[in-house]
Order: C-alpha cells, then structure tokens, then sequence
C-alpha cells in the first residue's frame, strides 16, 4: 500500500487481494474452514456490474470515505488482482495516514465450487461473487485469515470480508522541501563537499 498526504487530502494505492493465491485457513458459514482462491476475472466481473462500490474505514457502514460514482475510488483487476486508487479528504484518515494497517473487501453471493484433500483443509474456489465494499483499516488487524462473516437481518443476507496485511509505503508530500530551498541546500552541501576534498 502506498499513501501520499497531499495538499487536497490522502491519495492511496495498493492491491486489496490476490488473484489465484491460496489463502490462509478462513471461516465460512456453509463450508468451516477452508483454504480459499479467487479466480482470474472474478473481480472484473463484479465491478462491471455493480452500480457502485464504497470504500469504508474499517467495515463501518457509517465512515464511507470514498466511492467509485464520483471519481474518489477506482478498482480494476490486472494480472496480479484488484488494484484500488483512493483519495480522500476524510479527517481521521489524513490524520492516521501512517497507521494504516492495509486493504480488505467484503463481497455477497459467491459461486463456488469446494476440493476435498485429504491432508489440508477443504480448497474453496470462488468462480464469481457480488462486491460490497472495499475498506481501509486502521482500528483493525489486517490478516486474511481474520475473517468475519456478518448477517445483516434486514437483508438476510452474508456479507462476508477478507483482508491482506500489507506494508504502508507513507510519503507526506504536503511538508516537502519548496523547490528553491532545496537548490539552496543542494548548492551549500555541494561547497561544503568540495571545502573538505580541498582541505584533505
């Protein structure tokens, strides 16, 4: 994950999951535990038919930060998985940028299909699925295995969210050094170089 602070608010960019890489062991509600890979093109799929997706703080439905319908989230799946590009002016995040713990995503209606093995844990294969929502974690752990799987009692329906620990790459641009005064730098540590080369 790499978070810029900006002038405008926290730009960030990072991948919030692997395609076809098995996880570590997760919890399911129909299957237990099992080990779990997402399909090339699924995450493709769901963007291209969703209306919009969110990005929240922590799975909080009440800290929307971003979405993709005004231009403040973008996701694409590549060759590597679902890639998000998110800016935001949100207070909380800006402040806490470098406290960023990594990307998770919460998704509904997955198609599977479930491989049994004999020495491991069942293989889960998601051939297609619903996006809900990305989320941006700070307050909470990232590990793929820390899966929660929510009911929703108005919906009746399984949100379910996977997360994947990632290294923040932070860099404040907004307290850089102004252009000039880094020429002025550059000119007296290069004089100061040259001082002791002249004097050794």
């Amino acid at each position: 994950m790499k978070v810029e602070v900006r002038a405008d608010g926290v730009h960030i960019s990072g991948y919030v999951n692997a395609v076809m890489r098995e996880s570590k062991p997760v919890v399911t509600k129909n299957n237990g535990v099992v080990n779990e890979i997402i399909e090339e093109k699924v995450f493709q799929r769901a963007l291209e038919k969703s209306m919009n997706v969110t990005a929240q703080l922590d799975h909080r439905e009440d800290r929307v930060i971003a979405d993709t319908s005004n231009g403040t989230l973008e996701l694409r799946e590549d060759n590597i998985g679902l890639h998000a590009e998110l800016r935001t002016s949100d207070k909380e995040v800006v402040e806490n940028a470098s406290k960023l713990s990594g990307w998770s995503f919460g998704f509904r209606n997955p198609t599977e299909e479930i491989e049994q093995r004999a020495d491991k844990y069942p293989l889960r294969r998601i051939t297609s699925l619903d996006i809900d929502h990305v989320a941006l974690l700070l307050h909470k752990s990232p590990a793929y295995s820390a899966t929660s799987i929510e009911l929703r009692a108005e919906q009746e329906e399984v949100i379910e969210t996977r997360s994947t620990e990632e290294t923040v790459d932070f860099v404040d641009k907004s307290v850089e050094t102004p252009s000039t005064e880094k020429e002025d730098l550059n000119y007296k540590m290069n004089n100061r170089l040259l001082e002791i080369k002249h004097n050794i």
